[in-house]
């Protein structure tokens, strides 16, 4: 069994990571924190009468895990990942302390001076689909944005191929309010919300930075994403609409075989390839649905091609604690535990949601 710990399990991330890891055949949860540790009810009402019970994070160490899954504020998994790294366990990030290459632009981004560059380091960005090998052998895995991820996910098959300019690559990422965290602010209160879209950080939204270099670790181009936010009144969940603009001529059919070809070994990303109905006014079949990816690990792509106006249009849709958060850090894990990356991740979506 795959002895893991979870730092912070109070909001929805750690949430998510110890309901998925209490059903996961191959792992026993050794221990969950909380700052007073109180029972996991108080916070999480899905664990009534679980007997979960919180640990306070002083009462923690590393020599009882094989791996500790950070789910904590920005800053917080680089001060403490050194002690769990020397105690023999595995360190996996939800948050953005690892995600990015260059010190001085996470500096920039992050308003702050980073506490253990020397950790971060050691990471590698955890997009199993593009850096499988590598986290396989890692100790430390930095865990994607969620919008990072859709959107990577998107566009990774075009950049690959130099499809598209890579200098006018626009993405609008719409997320469900569970990316917000369990913290209150006023726009997201359910009279706000309800009924309404709301758009934020709209121009240098900080994922912006991780979709550019991942991209560009592809292509060893300099790549722009022009990336716009937007909550919409759903829980959980993203859909990134991609619009890039093709350096050769390219047709819907051609690109469904690209993507097909190039996620073949990738089963938590399922390309949708339902032919376009020209006569159907609601021609809706052929694209991703959030709903379909609601409580998974699976991705959907979906695609057109505006061969008149020279443009692609690329669909990505995943749950945001889900293939955007916990449930990937728990594939990660499977990774770097030796396990089958599916292991404990095979569930459907909530249907109808």
């Amino acid at each position: 069994m795959v002895k893991v710990g979870i730092y912070g399990a109070t909001g929805y991330m750690g949430a998510e990571a110890l309901r998925i890891l209490l059903q996961h055949p191959q792992v026993e949860v050794v221990w969950a924190t909380s700052r007073d540790g109180e029972e996991a009810l108080n916070y999480h009402k899905n664990f009534y009468k679980r007997g979960i019970q919180f640990t306070k994070p002083e009462e923690v160490s590393g020599k009882d895990c094989d791996v500790v899954f950070f789910s904590t504020p920005t800053g917080l998994a680089a001060e403490m990942g050194s002690k769990f790294l020397h105690e023999g366990s595995r360190i996996i990030d939800f948050g953005a302390d690892f995600r990015l290459k260059d010190q001085a632009t996470w500096e920039e981004v992050y308003g702050r001076k980073h506490p253990n560059w020397e950790l971060a380091k050691q990471a590698v960005y955890g997009i199993n689909e593009l850096h499988k090998e590598a986290i396989v052998n890692t100790k430390v895995v930095a865990n994607p944005g969620c919008f990072s991820s859709s959107a990577i996910l998107a566009l990774a098959p075009l950049i690959k191929e130099n499809l598209i300019d890579c200098d006018k690559i626009i993405v609008d990422g719409m997320s469900g309010t569970a990316g917000a965290g369990v913290d209150l602010d006023f726009a997201l209160h359910h009279p706000q919300m309800h009924n309404n879209i709301l758009p934020y950080n709209v121009v240098n939204h900080r994922h912006s930075y991780e979709i550019e270099q991942e991209l560009m670790g592809i292509c060893n181009e300099k790549v722009n994403i022009n990336f716009t936010s937007y909550y919409v009144p759903i829980s959980r969940g993203i859909l990134s609409a991609c619009h890039c603009f093709p350096v050769e001529h390219v047709t819907r059919q051609s690109l469904l075989e690209l993507y097909n070809e190039f996620y073949k070994d990738s089963y938590f990303i399922k390309v949708i390839d339902i032919p376009e109905n020209k006569d159907c006014a609601w021609n809706y079949m052929p694209y991703p649905w959030v709903s379909s990816v609601v409580s998974t690990n699976f991705c959907h792509i979906g695609l057109s091609v505006d061969e008149k106006r020279n443009r692609i249009v690329v669909f990505s849709v995943l749950d945001s604690i889900g293939k955007g958060g916990a449930q990937v850090g728990v594939q990660n894990m499977n990774l770097i535990m030796g396990l089958d990356e599916r292991e404990g991740l095979e569930n459907y979506g909530l249907y109808p949601y």
